[in-house]
């Protein structure tokens, strides 16, 4: 079954918000975003950009606004439905066809067209990864407390590469070997390669 196709049977499946679901549709369609069908759902999109989708539930549906967050939202009308997950979808959430105010939509759907012609996204935040700090520094740590904070001081990219370093040997003895050749850079805030950098 093609794009169009998966579509028109969305909107032709019977459940409560069948006309609901069909008007919402009406007013994306007098804008000038493309319908499309992804994960299960119309999806509208400008310049082949995810802009704005419809979503129906068990005891309400909806729009959702993939960079929602940098709308101005002056009637108070979105949410974020997946709180801690996302910080740019949003959601105008709907119980019946009646609370539907066309005017409103419309004017949510203009400026988020008008975001996305202006490149504006919020892009999803790398993950953090967690340094591994091996035993023997942190031993060290609770000897020398200003060993930790000129640690802590340094970027993360610098404390990866001193853990890795450090704890990256199998013998205890290479291991307190590096800790020891590497304390006085740490001090100095200085970071394992740094002067390979500068060649």
């Amino acid at each position: 079954m093609n794009n169009f196709n998966k579509i028109e049977a969305y909107f032709e499946q019977e459940h409560p918000f069948k006309e609901a679901l069909l008007k919402l549709r009406s007013v994306f369609k007098e804008t000038e975003l493309v319908e499309s069908f992804k994960w299960n759902a119309p999806v509208y999109t400008l310049d082949g950009k995810n802009v704005a989708g419809l979503a129906r539930f068990k005891n309400h549906f909806g729009v959702w606004f993939f960079n929602g967050a940098l709308l101005k939202d002056p009637e108070n009308k979105l949410h974020n439905a997946q709180e801690g997950k996302t910080k740019a979808l949003r959601q105008m959430r709907f119980e019946s066809e009646s609370e539907i105010d066309s005017k409103i939509l419309k004017a949510y759907l203009q400026e988020a067209i008008t975001n996305q012609k202006q490149g504006l996204v919020i892009k999803a935040a790398k993950p953090v990864k967690k340094v591994s700090i091996p035993v023997e520094l942190k031993a060290a740590f609770s000897k020398n407390p200003s060993l930790q904070k000129a640690f802590n001081a340094l970027t993360p990219g610098r404390q990866k590469e001193y853990a890795e370093h450090i704890g990256g040997t199998k013998q205890e003895k290479t291991r307190l070997s590096r800790l020891e050749k590497a304390t006085p850079l740490i001090l100095e805030g200085k970071g394992l390669h740094d002067k390979y950098k500068n060649c």
